[in-house]
């Protein structure tokens, strides 16, 4: 087969704008197995194939195999990668809460917005020979500032070379779990606070016109009234922490039996305004982020997880970063507003 023959170095590491899978697909591409035993693997898992390593499963292969020889060495951090990416798609809500994802090859990133008078704003009709309104499209002001997470992994060959990859990549997911919680803080903080172009969330607080209730208390009718204020946009998902969670679901308008069922077929929780919840530790207890993910929030990568290859292919371990860079920006200023209880 094509892919028994693929010479593997570290350089496949280092062409511009193509990632070591990508590289691997030009090399063998995954339609050239159409109709065969391979047809769902892609270019990748075709190379563990070669060189028998198995990543999960009974009988999975111990991690010194992927140092048996100097080609099947460089699959070692792409398998570090990809397992690390799986541990920060686990419970991951960032795809339920972001209306893009704009991926980069730098730095420094300025978003757009729109701008729009109230007057063009409004739904009047455009008059026989009258100016059409505009929605002007303008950059932001400030860039929008990306951060780095990440985790070193410390370990040398000796330590664990005759551990399963069963058992190391459960080490590995872990640390993507890490890295997602640390994103998911940066997308929670943009939300509220803005992302540096005077665009918080506006506030709301229990107790204060137009919340009615008293501070520190809950019910169906405030919750309602924080829907109301959305207009144009819909509050079609909720942020909170695992306090507030568990006071919102005491709510007796929330114990609707087909809420329960919806749950329990598709593990999906829904409040009876349409609104996904999602928990979070990201946000404090006593406070509810309301958003409309269609509009409310951008989230920009510089890049897919990024692991130190040579480290890892020529020291076999030591030390190497896992590290993920990403930020997040406001789309539209009106689409995510605070709660506080």
């Amino acid at each position: 087969m094509a892919y028994d023959n693929i010479r593997l170095e570290k350089g496949m590491y280092r062409q511009s704008g193509k990632s070591f899978s990508q590289v691997l697909e030009g090399l063998d591409p995954s339609e050239n197995y159409r109709g065969t035993s391979l047809e769902k693997t892609d270019a990748f898992q075709r190379q563990l194939r070669r060189f028998g390593i198995k990543v999960k499963g009974p009988g999975s292969s111990g991690v010194e195999k992927f140092f048996r020889t100097t080609d099947s060495a460089v699959l070692f951090p792409e398998y570090i990668a990809r397992t690390v990416r799986q541990g920060m798609e686990e419970n991951d809500i960032l795809p339920a809460i972001t209306a893009t994802t704009t991926v980069i090859d730098a730095m420094d990133y300025r978003s757009i917005y729109a701008e729009m008078e109230e007057q063009e704003a409004s739904l009047a009709a455009v008059a026989e020979g009258a100016a059409i309104p505009a929605t002007k499209v303008r950059t932001r002001d400030n860039l929008i500032s990306l951060s780095k997470r990440g985790r070193m992994l410390i370990a040398s060959y000796e330590a664990v070379r005759f551990q399963k990859l069963d058992l190391f990549s459960v080490m590995l997911r872990q640390i993507g779990s890490y890295i997602q919680k640390m994103q998911l803080k940066d997308a929670i903080s943009v939300l509220m606070n803005g992302d540096g172009n005077d665009n918080a969330a506006e506030a709301y607080q229990v107790g204060s016109a137009p919340i009615s209730g008293q501070s520190g208390e809950l019910g169906y009718d405030q919750l309602v009234e924080f829907w109301g204020e959305f207009d144009p946009y819909t509050m079609n998902g909720m942020i909170m922490g695992s306090g507030m969670m568990t006071r919102l679901l005491k709510i007796p308008e929330l114990q609707n039996p087909l809420t329960g069922l919806n749950f329990q077929g598709t593990g999906i929780l829904a409040t009876p305004l349409g609104a996904q919840l999602h928990r979070t530790s990201a946000v404090d207890d006593d406070t509810i982020i309301g958003i409309d993910s269609r509009y409310a929030l951008e989230l920009v990568r510089a890049g897919d997880v990024l692991v130190e290859y040579d480290k890892l292919i020529d020291r076999q371990l030591e030390r190497a970063a896992i590290t993920a860079i990403c930020g997040f920006g406001k789309i539209c200023d009106g689409a995510a507003k605070v709660l506080t209880v």
